[in-house]
């Protein structure tokens, strides 16, 4: 089995940036086919790219939070708690109560 660990906002923002530059190529390609004026493709591409790039970002961090369909025990396992984000507390770390 996989684990998947929590990315980092980094890498995120790369995912982002990369995919709106395939996304971004696939709109300007319409727009130019759909206008017929490569202008308005231009205006339209520089218009989406930077709406788009912050939109994926929020939903990449958005769904990093979800606790939703997250496989518990192989977080805990990995020694993550499960929100992901700090490592869970060590029991041999923890102070002894006295009895």
């Amino acid at each position: 089995m996989f684990i998947r660990v929590p990315e980092a906002h980094s890498r995120s923002f790369v995912k982002a940036l990369t995919w709106r530059l395939v996304g971004s190529l696939d709109t300007f390609v319409i727009s130019w086919i759909v206008t017929g004026q490569l202008k308005y493709a231009g205006i339209i591409l520089g218009v989406e790219t930077f709406t788009k790039i912050g939109i994926y970002y929020l939903h990449e961090q958005f769904w990093a939070w979800v606790p939703w369909w997250r496989n518990e025990k192989a977080l805990a396992d990995a020694g993550l708690t499960t929100n992901a984000v700090t490592p869970a507390p060590d029991p041999a770390q923890q102070p002894r109560r006295a009895a």
